[in-house]
């Protein structure tokens, strides 16, 4: 029977690839992946190097519009197209910037498939630990505590999560920017708050937070206190 792989390929830097994922992608006929409605797909430029050329791609477009993704019909109608590859015995192998089951879109398609066919996750580089590396700021140590938060969550709902926690990771800055600064700075936090934007990337950035004046979507603040 074929295999559905969630194959997660770090954070961006093609080198981040594990060797297990390496060897997936260079061995499937089938590949597919996230991409916007027009343009390109960041987890392909990622797999890029390490494609054969021969491959069937599927190119996954999904709607980025606000209540409307992820979109139940997008990923109904590709897990068609998936699912005729994988009845035919083909493998095929989702394309998964950082890890799959990080924020990933591939939960979605896990979901359709779990139940009838074989799926195997392959997990990536987080960007969690991408950030962290490019900030040289370490996450938690000993008894401290790692608390994740999307920049998504209402004002009030993001100083509740971020009072009194030890380390804090704020993802999906992108045009909450403001709105994540000004929680921080009600906390007392903004000035041990470190911005990584494309972390690995040559365009990668990290700066405190103060000199940082928008956000794209993939860019994160780490916020460490002394253990």
């Amino acid at each position: 029977m074929a295999t559905l792989y969630g194959l997660g390929l770090g954070p961006g830097d093609p080198e981040l690839l594990t060797l297990k994922a390496l060897n997936v992608l260079k061995r499937v006929p089938v590949v597919a992946y996230p991409a916007l409605e027009s343009g390109d797909s960041f987890a392909r430029r990622i797999a890029a190097p390490h494609l054969t050329g021969n491959q069937v791609e599927i190119a996954i477009r999904t709607p980025m519009i606000p209540g409307r993704y992820p979109a139940n019909d997008v990923y109904d109608r590709y897990g068609v197209e998936i699912a005729t590859h994988l009845d035919a015995g083909r493998d095929v192998a989702v394309l998964c910037q950082g890890d799959p089951f990080f924020y990933g879109s591939f939960m979605y398609i896990f979901q359709r498939f779990t139940d009838t066919h074989t799926v195997e996750v392959v997990p990536g580089v987080s960007s969690l630990g991408a950030c962290a590396a490019a900030a040289g700021r370490p996450l938690a140590s000993r008894n401290q505590v790692l608390t994740i938060v999307p920049a998504t969550l209402s004002e009030d709902d993001l100083a509740q999560r971020l009072k009194g926690t030890d380390s804090v990771a704020i993802v999906k800055i992108g045009r909450h920017l403001e709105k994540v600064r000004r929680v921080l700075e009600s906390l007392g936090l903004a000035g041990v708050a470190r911005y990584v934007e494309r972390a690995t990337l040559e365009d990668e950035r990290v700066l405190p937070l103060e000199r940082v004046s928008e956000a794209p979507y993939f860019s994160m603040i780490l916020v460490t206190r002394e253990p």
